[in-house]
C-alpha cells in the first residue's frame, strides 16, 4: 500500500476531477439537457475513471507482480510490460 500513499494527492486530484464531472452529468440531467450532451459528458467521466483505474492496476503490477525495471528475468520484465501495456489498451 504504500506505493499509493506515495501518490495519494495525485491520485486524490484525479478523483476529485472525476467527481467534477459526476456533479456537470448531474447539472446537464437537471437542466434538461439533449441526450447527445449528456452522454459527451458520460463519456468524458468514463475516459477519466478508465484512467484512474489503469494508472492503478500498473502500480499494483509493479509493486505486487513484478517491476519490469528491477527483474533480472528478462522474460518476466517483458510479460510485466504487455500486460501493464494489455491494461491500458483494454481500458481506452
Amino acid at each position: 500500500m504504500s506505493h499509493i500513499v506515495k501518490q495519494k494527492s495525485k491520485l486524490l486530484a484525479r478523483v476529485r476531477r472525476i467527481k467534477g464531472q459526476a456533479e456537470a452529468v448531474e447539472r446537464a440531467l437537471e437542466a434538461e439537457l439533449g441526450c447527445t450532451d449528456v452522454l459527451m459528458l458520460v463519456a468524458s467521466m468514463r475516459g477519466a475513471i478508465n484512467g484512474l483505474t489503469a494508472e492503478l492496476m500498473e502500480d499494483h503490477i509493479r509493486h505486487h507482480v513484478v517491476n519490469r525495471d528491477n527483474e533480472p528475468d528478462a522474460d518476466r520484465a517483458q510479460g510485466a510490460a504487455d500486460l501493464i501495456e494489455a491494461v491500458r489498451t483494454y481500458l481506452k
